[in-house]
């Protein structure tokens, strides 16, 4: 199964996402998900998309904005009944497709320090953990260089 990807920039975009994923992320460690929180990350730089599987049901949300040359990263997890079905690989590739067609150097990537799923799917696609902590040092960052052609 493939995914796509669709930039959620207006309100009832974004709203669309909060609304269907309520749910399944609002015990999400990783971001305060509420409707407000999202639109003050949209309206500090970072890039909203939705994410869709073949039955056009919304799987994640993706977070991602360019600053000095790196692409910043974040998103939220699958839904538990996707799990295993490969997307996190294919997020993961469109991240570093976006760094590519952005012009970044690298891909940094935020998780939260006990989301061990997410050190290993970065470890697999060659990202390095940093000694960057973020807020309350219970999120980090995980790099990747980007390779140019």
């Amino acid at each position: 199964m493939s995914l796509n990807f669709f930039h959620a920039a207006k309100q009832k975009e974004m709203k669309k996402i909060y609304d269907y994923t309520i749910d399944a992320f609002s015990d999400s460690p990783d971001f305060n998900w509420n409707l407000e929180e999202i639109k003050k990350e949209v309206k500090e730089g970072w890039s909203l998309f939705g994410v869709t599987n073949d039955e056009e049901e919304i799987v994640a949300a993706l977070f991602f904005r360019l600053d000095e040359g790196s692409l910043l990263t974040k998103n939220t997890g699958l839904k538990i009944n996707h799990q295993g079905a490969g997307y996190s690989h294919q997020i993961k590739e469109f991240f570093e497709s976006k760094a590519i067609e952005l012009k970044a150097i690298s891909v940094k990537h935020y998780c939260r320090i006990d989301n061990f799923r997410m050190y290993s799917l970065n470890e697999s696609h060659g990202y390095k953990k940093t000694n960057h902590k973020v807020g309350d040092d219970q999120v980090v960052e995980w790099e990747k260089l980007i390779k140019r052609k």
